[in-house]
């Protein structure tokens, strides 16, 4: 496709990106709220057996399962891997660091995956994206240290940080990692697949965990946040981000993390926290510019 419009699948694809953003944004405040009451990893694999069910339920329901889906199941092994990797180290940061210091990190996200797309697939980011990408990112940091330079200025990575750090770079290599091993499976299918390989792969890593967890004693936030990060943050998701990613560059799919901080906001507040100053608006129209820039049709051949 060539040309200034926005259309067909590309359109789709950045609106799958649009509400990706706003259900993962929602997992920084209660993922904090919820961080130091249970293992990351007994969490993480009780998750993916809970989307799994989901996704493999409307599967059947639509596309079905194919057997040719199967073929080489090691694909489901490497994508299941990375995702666990993400989200375990996420809720692992997340003990220490508070939910916008780690959504300053998965800003970082994007430039990751531009360079993993570039590597693994030969997608060259154009001067365009670059400005996009460095925008964005101008924006998001300004709306995460709330429109205070002393707090940007004064950023100091702990552990919790690191930690999430590495978990970002696993999501940043598993953008086009889809694209690069889908074998023209429907989205729905491929992400049941992966998802059977990432229960597997946590329900493995965090048995010791997994055991020795009282399920009965969690407090209700626990459980709250489960089913949100099951249904909307995961099963939804997981195939937002598969649907995007067959029809959008990597770095364009991943560029979507600079609307994380807004919604994060948006969150906050609605949880009771207090508004931000009026000047953090500042950083939303940046991230909003951002976006209309690589909402640009690229020229493609």
């Amino acid at each position: 496709m060539r040309g200034g419009g926005l259309h067909g699948a590309p359109l789709r694809g950045h609106l799958a990106m649009a509400l990706f953003s706003m259900l993962v944004a929602g997992s920084f405040p209660l993922g904090a709220m919820m961080a130091n009451a249970v293992s990351p990893v007994a969490f993480t694999a009780l998750r993916f057996l809970l989307s799994g069910v989901i996704i493999g339920a409307a599967a059947l329901l639509t596309t079905g399962l194919p057997r040719l889906a199967a073929r080489a199941p090691w694909r489901y092994a490497v994508l299941g891997s990375l995702f666990a990797a993400y989200f375990v180290l996420m809720f692992e940061g997340l003990k220490t660091a508070a939910p916008v210091s780690a959504a300053a990190v998965f800003t970082l996200t994007p430039v990751l995956s531009a360079g993993f797309g570039f590597l693994l697939l030969r997608q060259v980011t154009t001067s365009r994206i670059a400005l996009a990408l460095a925008i964005g990112a101008a924006g998001a940091l300004w709306i995460i240290f709330r429109a205070d330079w002393q707090a940007m200025f004064g950023f100091r990575v702990g552990r919790g940080e690191a930690v999430y750090f590495a978990g970002c770079v696993a999501h940043a290599l598993y953008t086009p990692m889809v694209r690069k091993l889908n074998r023209g499976e429907h989205p729905l299918v491929f992400t049941f697949g992966m998802i059977v390989a990432g229960t597997a792969v946590t329900t493995l890593w965090g048995w010791g965990a997994i055991r020795a967890t009282d399920w009965t004693a969690l407090p209700g936030i626990v459980w709250v946040t489960l089913l949100y990060t099951s249904v909307f943050a995961s099963a939804v998701t997981f195939v937002l981000l598969q649907y995007a990613t067959l029809r959008l560059p990597a770095s364009k799919v991943m560029a979507y993390t600079y609307l994380v901080p807004a919604w994060v906001i948006l969150w906050e507040v609605a949880l009771g926290q207090p508004s931000p100053p009026a000047l953090v608006m500042a950083g939303v129209a940046l991230t909003v510019l951002a976006l209309a820039l690589l909402m640009k049709e690229e020229r493609t051949g």
